[in-house]
């Protein structure tokens, strides 16, 4: 009896990594730089900005990973 055993390679994809590192530094910047407060201003930018980037490294992730 002959036993064929499939090796699974965990690969984790580009766009989960980088969702990752997304969630990681909301979590960061909500804990350190207090960007969740009741107080708005230019705090609030720093997580506009995070989420551009975090769209941007997505975008290219998933397009890489087409190819």
């Amino acid at each position: 009896m002959v036993f064929h055993y499939i090796k699974k390679k965990l690969i984790m994809n580009k766009s989960t990594i980088v969702t990752i590192i997304y969630v990681i530094g909301i979590i960061i910047s909500a804990l350190v730089f207090g960007l969740w407060d009741a107080e708005t201003g230019p705090k609030a930018l720093i997580g506009v900005a995070w989420t551009a980037i975090f769209l941007i490294a997505l975008f290219y992730a998933d397009k890489n990973e087409e190819n």
